[in-house]
């Protein structure tokens, strides 16, 4: 699996190299600012790229901007950005389009080698993921809102996974329930958002994205 790297930290860019190489992933670029990681990006063959959120040269939103330039010119590019802190609405923005293929992760999130690179592979077969510290923010801001307020409290916690990126079994394990119960859940929820009927995976991004969106709405 070839995957690119931007980021301006040089031990960080390093460690990363070095972990997904260890972990079975070809590194063809590690690149220290937006410019050189736009050129990489350019590259039809990359299966992933991680991208630090703030990069050279004005350390602002770099790194977002070149997810979303090149997710348009090649949509659903699988796309995993950094970022140092909680920032919702740049999580939100990554997920308008309503496709897979995105992570959002905090920066600490890279010791736990394990589920980083777990995250990383996820993304690249079309997954979403996000950290549960943005989940946690999110769920706390938006969940006595429209539309969420409809979600029983079991059903806000299935969508607080469905945003780390679990899949159904995942789900099932981790609140020790049977996966057809989860499915259940799962299906309330669509229904209680007013989802339109699609593939359940792009669902379950827009799911995530009216969890966005709500959080990011003014308090009524």
């Amino acid at each position: 699996m070839r995957v690119v790297i931007g980021e301006d930290l040089a031990l960080l860019r390093d460690g990363l190299t070095r972990l997904l190489e260890a972990s079975g992933f070809e590194v063809v670029g590690a690149v220290s600012d937006a410019p050189s990681a736009a050129a990489l990006l350019e590259r039809d063959d990359i299966d992933v790229a991680v991208l630090d959120i703030r990069m050279p040269p004005t350390f602002t939103n770099e790194g977002l901007k070149l997810a979303l330039a090149a997710r348009q010119r090649r949509p659903g590019m699988p796309i995993v950005v950094l970022s140092q802190f909680v920032e919702q609405l740049y999580a939100r923005e990554l997920l308008e389009s309503g496709e897979g293929g995105l992570g959002y992760l905090l920066k600490d999130r890279v010791a736990d080698v394990d589920e980083f690179v777990a995250a990383v592979r996820q993304v690249a077969a079309g997954g979403t993921v996000l950290d549960p510290k943005v989940v946690a923010s999110l769920l706390s801001r938006a969940s006595a809102r429209e539309p969420l307020a409809r979600l029983t409290p079991r059903e806000r916690e299935v969508l607080r996974l469905i945003a780390q990126g679990r899949s159904n079994a995942g789900i099932a394990a981790g609140l020790f329930l049977s996966e057809k119960a989860i499915g259940k859940h799962i299906n309330n929820i669509f229904t209680k958002l007013d989802l339109p009927m699609a593939a359940d995976d792009n669902r379950r991004v827009l799911a995530v994205l009216a969890y966005l969106q709500a959080a990011d709405s003014p308090t009524r």
